[in-house]
């Protein structure tokens, strides 16, 4: 695991505010994904958990929540210098509205099996490893329990 410009310390607590937010969305019965955007100063201007069962649309992405919230704030859909931290590896949706958004970094928590955005398969995700610092692992067995209880509960 690699550490972001902020730090372990400050990684580990941003990690934290992620997974508070998918707590909300765990608390609302959605998937239980949380994201936030850091400027460059360190401070945390957009934060978003999935909202999709209640908006009725995929769009309604904890990233997309995150970033659109980070846009608001700097009144600018450029988010050059700014790290995103998602619990969950981003889908590729996300990954290109990062891409777009010109999001430095991006450090999420647990692997994504099913959607996760697998830069190894695509020809073209140079565009994302030339453009963005990436880094993994960063509370993935508390993430994965909680998603491990989501889906068990809707099961039920």
């Amino acid at each position: 695991m690699s550490v972001s410009v902020f730090g372990q310390a400050a990684d580990n607590f941003f990690m934290q505010e992620a997974y508070a937010e998918a707590e909300h969305a765990f608390a609302l019965q959605e998937v239980p994904v949380g994201a936030i955007v850091v400027d460059e100063y360190g401070t945390i201007i957009g934060r978003g958990h999935n909202r999709s069962e209640q908006l009725y649309t995929q769009a309604a992405h904890a990233e997309i929540e995150a970033l659109s919230q980070a846009g608001l704030h700097r009144k600018n859909w450029r988010l050059n210098n700014c790290w995103l931290y998602v619990t969950l590896e981003p889908c590729k949706m996300c990954m290109g509205m990062m891409q777009l958004s010109r999001i430095t970094g991006l450090a999420y928590g647990a692997p994504s099996p099913l959607f996760g955005y697998k830069l190894d398969k695509d020809p073209h995700s140079w565009v994302y490893q030339n453009d963005m610092l990436i880094i993994s692992g960063l509370h993935t067995e508390k993430i994965s329990t909680l998603l491990q209880c989501f889906f068990k509960q809707q099961r039920m």
